[in-house]
């Protein structure tokens, strides 16, 4: 039996992968709220930016793929150690919860398959563009001009994107249980990698709470001020009536006259 074979199948090994797949996404969701608040600049800034990504194939999908991998093996660990738990203890408890437990730590597999489900829609959403899950319409056809080449307009994506009520309440409740999970993965990260000493912990659990509070304001000050219409409302106005001319909808007529002044 190899030395993956023997981690994996011992319940320490499990939480070591659980460990080390949660401080990768822990990295990626950093690098990614970095790239996103470029939508508080001009729509030039995060269109080159995602420009830059979709220029680089073999780097954006060997990130894909490393990410995918880390989320699923993230997922079969905690609900292989729950049901280890489960079976080492059939009897309930005579209180809800383990003595001791938070209530974050108790709801950590309710609050993982929320953001699960979140990511598949946030990737349906963004990045494969299903026409039908956005409450707007194809986001396919909505394109800039950058340095006199045709891209991607990311930036309208999000703006419109964030512009429909149950998205933005959808993506805030995903936030919000992003923040319940790392506050306990992070710090239970640190004691399964063997980092937790009565020096360090109450250090350790204060930079858990400050960083997935950080994660929280940054992630959802970006769908608040764009539904608040305080990013980039003026911007996608003409965006919208290009949108329902794809459609085959009726343009209005002034904005049909002036589209072809324009050009």
């Amino acid at each position: 039996m190899n030395i993956i074979e023997r981690t994996w199948n011992s319940s320490l090994g499990k939480k070591y992968v659980m460990a080390v797949t949660g401080l990768a996404l822990f990295i990626f969701l950093i690098g990614h709220l970095v790239g996103n608040l470029q939508v508080f600049g001009p729509p030039e800034l995060i269109n080159g930016y995602a420009h830059f990504l979709k220029s680089k194939p073999a780097m954006v999908w060997g990130a894909r793929l490393g990410l995918l991998a880390c989320v699923g093996l993230h997922i079969l660990a905690a609900v292989t150690l729950a049901q280890l738990n489960a079976a080492a203890r059939p009897q309930p408890y005579a209180t809800k919860g383990a003595y001791g437990a938070t209530k974050a730590s108790q709801y950590m597999l309710p609050t993982g398959i929320v953001i699960a489900s979140f990511i598949v829609y946030h990737l349906a959403h963004f990045t494969v563009l299903l026409p039908g899950i956005n409450g707007v319409g194809d986001f396919s056809k909505l394109t800039a001009t950058l340095h006199g080449e045709v891209v991607p307009d990311v930036y309208a994506m999000m703006v419109l994107g964030f512009q429909v009520p149950w998205v933005v309440l959808f993506y805030l409740i995903a936030q919000a249980m992003l923040f319940t999970h790392l506050g306990h993965g992070l710090s239970a990260m640190f004691q399964s990698l063997g980092l937790r000493d009565h020096v360090w912990w109450p250090r350790i659990q204060l930079f858990a709470k400050g960083a997935s509070l950080a994660l929280l304001v940054g992630y959802c000050v970006i769908p608040v001020a764009i539904f608040l219409r305080l990013v980039g409302s003026d911007y996608v106005e003409r965006k919208k009536f290009d949108l329902k001319a794809d459609a085959g909808k009726p343009v209005p007529a002034l904005v049909a006259v002036q589209g072809k002044e324009a050009k």
